[in-house]
């Protein structure tokens, strides 16, 4: 067998190799498409129309959009590449917009953004890229990933600011292997740097902030549209369950809030708990936000359990810090104990393991936060 590896890891020339790359209309994608031509690989851009937007919508700082559509397609015109655009709107409604609405209305905080990738990105994109009989599946993602003896492992990306490890802990191990993250060696200013020199129209596009299907960050204008029978009013209580205020619908609150409220006591309140069986906020001084123990469901786990032996390190919200800890598990459930308390831990979000090796930081897997 031929040891020379080509940069995607295989042991052929890159004129060989087909890979399809996620162009979602980004400098990322774009410029990772670039990279794979100017290397020599035979690459198909794919981009995905997952929702319907508005004309208020195209113009925000989102992706995915009317605009990026059109942006992507103008770059596989300039790279003289195959481009094809999906219609996934069915798909991302039912696997992400459904289950965001219904996670808010249980009183969780839901990450769309993972069930964006683990539903229609990696799942159904995955599947296209096999029926194309690509190599492999390319994406802008901010993650290292690191192929030895046939089996790939992902990394925190070199860029901690841009590390987007958070939102891939539920990929497989299966489309672990198949997929390539070219970016993860990359600061994002190379990453923008490498787009002038290729020349590409999006080499200085704003990065997309809000959530593609959530307009400004307004998340409660999307469940009002979907749901308009979820703003209940409701109680606001005290520890002691003390009513000490009314609410005009649980998805205004999120653990850990602080602002809007609108009960005044004698220190600043925040949200402690959510309980959406009574329709009821339960607010009460800073001191009680710090949790310790957490309980996850639905653990995806990309490495074995030995890797859990000794402390490991977990990242609770995407914007987290890594978070000294230990884990137990039963079956597909875990308890994590943290050795330092964490504040507006939330029901909804991912909990993300990690370890470090003379790599980095490896991602082991995670789960879903459930109390």
């Amino acid at each position: 067998m031929n040891n020379n590896l080509n940069s995607l890891g295989f042991p052929k020339k890159p004129s060989d190799t087909k890979v399809v790359v996620a162009m979602s209309g980004g400098v990322d994608s774009s410029t990772v498409a670039g990279m794979m031509k100017s290397e020599g690989y035979k690459v198909i851009g794919i981009t995905l129309k997952l929702y319907d937007d508005g004309k208020e919508v195209a113009a925000s700082k989102q992706c995915c959009s009317g605009q990026d559509i059109m942006d992507a397609k103008r770059v596989a015109n300039k790279l003289d590449i195959e481009h094809k655009i999906l219609y996934f709107q069915n798909k991302f409604r039912k696997g992400v917009i459904d289950n965001f609405v219904e996670s808010y209305l249980k009183g969780e905080t839901p990450i769309p953004c993972v069930q964006c990738n683990q539903t229609v990105k990696f799942k159904d994109l995955f599947e296209v890229s096999k029926e194309l009989k690509a190599d492999a599946l390319v994406t802008g993602h901010y993650v290292k990933s690191i192929t030895q003896n046939n089996s790939t492992n992902m990394y925190r990306a070199i860029d901690e600011n841009r590390d987007q490890s958070y939102f891939l802990f539920n990929t497989t191990r299966q489309q672990l292997d198949y997929l390539r993250f070219p970016l993860g060696n990359l600061l994002k200013n190379e990453t923008r740097e490498i787009a002038k020199n290729l020349d590409l129209n999006v080499a200085d596009k704003p990065d997309s902030q809000d959530i593609c299907f959530v307009p400004n960050g307004d998340y409660a204008s999307v469940i009002q549209k979907f749901r308009p029978d979820s703003f209940k009013k409701g109680n606001i209580k005290n520890l002691e369950g003390k009513v000490i205020g009314v609410h005009d619908g649980i998805i205004n609150f999120t653990i850990g809030q602080r602002k809007g409220i609108k009960v005044s006591d004698k220190e600043p309140l925040y949200v402690l708990k959510i309980n959406s069986e009574n329709n009821e906020i339960i607010v009460g001084p800073k001191e009680h936000l710090g949790k310790k123990k957490i309980r996850l469901k639905d653990i995806n786990l990309l490495t074995t359990k030995e890797d859990f032996q000794n402390n490991i390190f977990c990242k609770v919200r995407s914007t987290g810090k890594l978070l000294e800890a230990n884990v137990s598990f039963d079956d597909d459930k875990a308890e994590v104990n943290l050795f330092i308390p964490e504040d507006g831990i939330s029901p909804g979000q991912a909990c993300v393991f990690y370890n470090k090796d003379q790599f980095g930081y490896k991602v082991l897997g995670g789960g879903w936060i459930k109390e």
